[in-house]
């Protein structure tokens, strides 16, 4: 074979394994993102979930310890509170040890996203093992909690309020606050709240991505 011919079969030879090598690696990329949910556009137009409701937050947020507190939704994403919060909070709690939804509420005036979930992700063996994975996921071995792992996965009883809404049983709140203005005039507050009928990974990191620690009234790193 002519050496301008061999040199030609072999650029075109190597050209193809490199295009073999970079198509082989976009599609273990991909793969690896749908497994991991990195995709945080796919999340936010899941079908499984519901939109993101807004509320403003009003006068909303004292600290009440003399008297039961109610709250008219199901869950609260801000409102009155305990003085008291879960400092270093687990990421997941049952029935049995979760705080009282005070406590919680004023965890989410702190910066954390809360997922709720209802009896019946409760009893279903597998919907919970998954909210405890992704809990697993935001909490640390060491004790010690990053500001982008504010994260507590908590139930939702009939005891708290009323129930979500049909065909849902999961909901995640965050109480939002414009980061940039500490003075907390209340009128850039608002409690956030999504409704999704399945426990679904990729939801809650775009949801905590989207709804960091900082964006609330006092999201400081210091006080985790």
């Amino acid at each position: 074979m002519p050496l301008d011919s061999r040199r030609h079969h072999l650029w075109v030879a190597g050209a193809t394994a490199l295009i073999l090598l970079v198509v082989a690696g976009w599609s273990w990329t991909a793969g690896r993102n749908a497994v991991e949910g990195d995709s945080a556009s796919a999340a936010e137009s899941d079908p499984r979930c519901g939109r993101v409701q807004r509320e403003p937050v009003g006068d909303a947020g004292a600290h009440i310890d003399s008297r039961p507190i109610t709250y008219l939704a199901a869950p609260p994403s801000y409102g009155d509170h305990r003085s008291r919060w879960e400092v270093r909070a687990h990421t997941f709690y049952d029935i049995d040890d979760r705080p009282e939804v005070p406590v919680l509420v004023h965890n989410l005036e702190h910066g954390y996203n809360i997922l709720w979930y209802d009896q019946t992700v409760a009893q279903n063996p597998i919907a919970l093992a998954q909210v405890q994975e992704i809990a697993d996921h935001y909490a640390t071995l060491d004790g010690k909690r990053d500001p982008s792992t504010a994260f507590i996965a908590a139930p939702w009883t009939s005891e708290d309020g009323p129930a979500f809404p049909d065909d849902m049983h999961v909901a995640l709140t965050h109480w939002y606050a414009d980061p940039t203005d500490r003075t907390r005039s209340r009128d850039d507050e608002i409690g956030l709240t999504r409704y999704c009928a399945t426990v679904s990974a990729e939801v809650v990191r775009a949801w905590m991505d989207d709804y960091p620690l900082r964006d609330a009234p006092e999201g400081y790193p210091g006080l985790m």
